[in-house]
């Protein structure tokens, strides 16, 4: 079978981040072939320095129930830094997602009641009935970490493909201490996000928008 670019372009468009999902877990032999699939990234000296830890059943529930209590009593504490700032270009794109989120899911500007509900879904991880935990070595910094970030790439795009719904978080990422506790995540590995995952609510409010993409000449320069 020959695939061109107009394939992947589908599988591309086709992809979003799923922020709502069933109950109905993903059989072990699918999230396996994803794993497989996405471990053909590249990365620097072919290190492949991602791991993944995957919560499945009780396990997942466990996670997030302790995500839930810790988002309302703990500071956030991530291995990585996070952005110091979101500037122009940038802040804009983040707000118009947010907005989009928002009204998708009736949530009025300056109702932060209800925007704080809508935040906190991100702790219990939008429903999902599994939760991958990806972590690099913390020798490799900032290399490892950019290695991973095509790891996660690969493996929302793989699931895609299987028919499977995702959504990498990094707010996940910001309870590392809780996250290395009970999944025995060694501290000599630095946790980059999670990615929840299942299979997507298609009738939620929350799956009903689509965020867009900057145009070529914004992103793009050519030298030559």
């Amino acid at each position: 079978m020959s695939i061109d670019l107009s394939d992947l372009q589908e599988l591309f468009t086709a992809r979003h981040s799923c922020r709502a999902f069933l109950p109905e877990p993903v059989p072990r032999e699918v999230i396996e072939g994803i794993l497989t699939c996405a471990q053909k990234v590249p990365s620097w000296c072919n290190a492949q320095p991602w791991k993944v830890t995957i919560t499945s059943g009780t396990e997942t529930d466990r996670l997030r129930q302790a995500l839930m209590e810790a988002a309302h009593s703990s500071d956030h504490s991530p291995d990585l830094a996070f952005p110091s700032a979101y500037e122009n270009e940038y802040q804009a794109r983040r707000r118009t997602c947010g907005w989009a989120l928002y009204q998708a899911v009736g949530v009025p500007k300056g109702d932060r009641a209800a925007s704080e509900r809508q935040m906190m879904e991100n702790f219990a991880l939008f429903g999902a009935p599994h939760c991958a935990i990806l972590s690099t070595p913390v020798e490799l910094g900032g290399y490892g970490a950019m290695d991973c970030g095509g790891f996660v790439a690969a493996f929302t795009l793989a699931a895609q493909a299987a028919g499977v719904a995702t959504i990498p978080q990094a707010a996940v990422a910001s309870y590392a201490p809780l996250l290395h506790d009970m999944l025995d995540i060694p501290q000599n590995r630095q946790i980059l996000c999670a990615i929840s995952f299942g299979y997507g609510d298609p009738d939620h409010p929350a799956n009903s928008f689509r965020t867009s993409r900057a145009d070529l000449p914004e992103f793009a320069e050519w030298r030559g």
